[in-house]
């Protein structure tokens, strides 16, 4: 099955909602007519990730997070979705009873919130937020698909994880290093779990197959989204293929 996937390319502003939120709105207008299954924002693209901000405390960060379900920001989000009939990853900033997630709010194609993933890998200043407990993994039309946020691709586990839980694609909102030694982390983790990866971060837009080759590096300064095609029948041929590394494990060997 084919699926088109937006990714955003841009540089929020720290602690600027409103802004931040209408940028998004005007680049979704020139999104809207490659007609997207998924588009992705970049890790807390809305409130311009504040958790690296040395201005915003642990105290504070509370003051730039929302609630999705009652967001006037997520609300047209979801009605851009519903309108578009897409699927819609967004980072956000995510207030909770015990303290604030750095989340990525997921919207189905008709504007329903499907599910959140929160952060789960917190080193340095992402201490300001609460640890994600969970690696789910989403229902779709296209199928199963698992989302993780920036430093946690770098873990294994992660993704591997998430791939024997069926998911063939796996998107990944980011703001952390997107250097060539991302690029190669990000080919072997798609190759070693035999996944689609899609690196979404506000200067690179990185899409990786299953075999581990790069399928969109867009780094152009001069462009706010890309827009990639992806067939994830591919997934299903390199699993069944004969050197299959999720068939193949050995579970049985993988003990500390």
């Amino acid at each position: 099955m084919i699926i088109r996937i937006a990714q955003i390319k841009v540089i929020p502003i720290s602690r600027q909602l409103q802004a931040n939120h209408e940028r998004l709105l005007a680049i979704l207008d020139e999104v809207a007519p490659h007609q997207p299954d998924v588009v992705i924002t970049p890790e807390g693209y809305l409130d311009g990730y504040v958790g690296k901000d040395p201005a915003v405390t642990r105290e504070s960060i509370a003051d730039y997070a929302i609630n999705p379900t009652t967001s006037a920001y997520t609300r047209e989000v979801s009605d851009w979705a519903t309108a578009h009939n897409a699927w819609f990853v967004l980072g956000c900033a995510r207030t909770a009873p015990e303290g604030v997630y750095n989340s990525a709010v997921i919207f189905d194609r008709s504007g329903q919130i499907a599910g959140i993933y929160d952060k789960t890998h917190i080193q340095t200043h992402d201490v300001k937020y609460e640890p994600g407990q969970s690696l789910p993994v989403f229902s779709s039309d296209f199928g199963p698909f698992g989302v993780m946020i920036c430093a946690d691709r770098r873990w294994p586990e992660t993704v591997r994880t998430l791939a024997l839980k069926g998911a063939r694609v796996i998107f990944n909102p980011t703001y952390g290093f997107h250097n060539e030694k991302n690029r190669r982390m990000m080919q072997t983790r798609s190759y070693e779990s035999e996944v689609f990866i899609a690196f979404t971060h506000p200067a690179q837009s990185l899409v990786t197959d299953p075999t581990g080759e790069i399928v969109l590096d867009e780094t152009s300064n001069t462009v706010d989204f890309a827009v990639v095609d992806i067939d994830l029948a591919q997934v299903d041929e390199v699993r069944a293929g004969p050197s299959a590394h999720l068939r193949d494990r050995r579970p049985d060997l993988y003990q500390t």
